[in-house]
């Protein structure tokens, strides 16, 4: 909006022509995502007090988890109005690649506050019925992969719709058959959602892992839709890709924003509606930049969350069938899955847990930006 109201004045007044640039927008669109968060996040937090919608803590979960029960939850609208607002205020509101990214954030955000009013208003123990979920999620996916195939928002004499690129490698792509890329774009949305989901356990530790991948995204963002940075390095030039930088600069301003709130001890959750929000626009950005894969660089810490969890259970289901429950309980490969609710059973104070895991989410990060000269 203000882009489309102040740039033009770039013309007789020079002082507007900074609203021409991406790097200003994205600042500007940091600052407010941030500030919006520390004004809206208080009366967030009092109304869903006030209407005593409360986290509800598994029994089998670590006992010094009980102390967090009803803690307000839904939190995640402080995440989705802190990134959505900026976005729309200094993004190009007619650019493809923030619609999509919009849309992307608002349709898995929908999908997490049904959940979660089903949880915990509702008083469903399971919310929203996990094959009912995974629909939603699958259903923008396929919509997702559609579009970007019939629709392609980077040209076609740039790269195939249906392409996408590899880390540390130079102009090589891998083209799938277009029911194959659909089916990898539903895969990467719903699997990119479900594990910032599962990561969203302790006080902190989703938003700030958040913060640190978002802003990974935006300077990778900002690189492709330069023509002069992309012939530098080596790299697919993605007209209008760079305007992708401004989103994931007010992604990351609202996590920082909530993190305020959500720090230990946490006075408010996210909830499904900030997780699965912000895992499927992470998974969108990817999408959109063709760098599906440099995802799982950047967001490993997610990835090795969700490979917990898929271990722990396979394993466990397999000593089950094959050697009996009471076995299968003796030699689980983690004391507790996902991966930080482990280390919180072998005596690692949650500060420590999320802190050494913002550690190795930055150090991941830095992986993911070396890509760019190791090539």
């Amino acid at each position: 909006m203000l882009y489309h109201l102040l740039a033009p004045l770039g013309k007789k007044y020079i002082i507007f022509n900074l609203f021409n640039y991406i790097s200003f927008r994205a600042g500007g669109a940091t600052v407010t995502a941030l500030v919006l968060a520390f004004l809206v996040g208080p009366a967030v937090i009092r109304r869903l007090r006030a209407h005593k919608i409360g986290q509800v803590i598994r029994a089998e979960g670590p006992a010094s988890h009980q102390g967090k029960r009803g803690t307000p939850t839904m939190g995640g609208i402080i995440i989705l109005l802190a990134t959505i607002v900026p976005t729309l205020l200094w993004a190009p509101l007619d650019n493809r690649f923030i619609i999509v990214a919009l849309l992307s954030i608002l349709w898995m955000g929908c999908i997490g506050f049904v959940d979660d009013y089903l949880k915990i208003v509702q008083g469903k123990s399971r919310g929203l019925v996990a094959r009912y979920k995974l629909v939603g999620q699958c259903s923008f996916g396929v919509l997702l992969g559609l579009f970007l195939i019939y629709f392609p928002v980077v040209p076609r004499d740039v790269l195939p719709p249906n392409a996408t690129t590899l880390p540390f490698f130079k102009y090589l792509v891998v083209i799938f058959a277009p029911w194959l890329f659909v089916i990898f774009v539903t895969f990467v949305i719903t699997a990119s959602s479900n594990a910032v989901n599962l990561t969203d356990g302790l006080d902190g530790l989703a938003t700030g892992l958040t913060g640190i991948a978002a802003a990974a995204f935006a300077l990778f963002a900002y690189l492709v839709g330069r023509v002069d940075a992309t012939q530098y390095l080596n790299m697919f030039y993605l007209p209008g890709a760079g305007e992708l930088a401004v989103f994931c600069a007010a992604l990351m301003g609202a996590s920082v924003g909530f993190l305020w709130f959500n720090a230990h001890p946490a006075q408010v959750f996210m909830g499904d509606t900030g997780s699965l929000a912000i895992g499927g626009a992470l998974g969108t950005v990817a999408i959109l930049l063709k760098s599906e894969f440099l995802l799982v660089i950047i967001g490993a810490v997610f990835a090795a969350e969700t490979l917990s969890v898929l271990l722990q259970t396979t394993v466990y289901k397999y000593f089950k069938r094959t050697r009996g429950r009471e076995y299968a309980d003796a030699h689980r490969v983690f004391r507790m899955a996902p991966l930080h609710h482990h280390f919180e059973k072998l005596g690692w104070p949650e500060t420590t847990v999320v802190t050494r895991f913002y550690i190795l989410g930055l150090l991941c990060a830095l992986v993911a930006l070396a890509t760019l000269k190791v090539r």
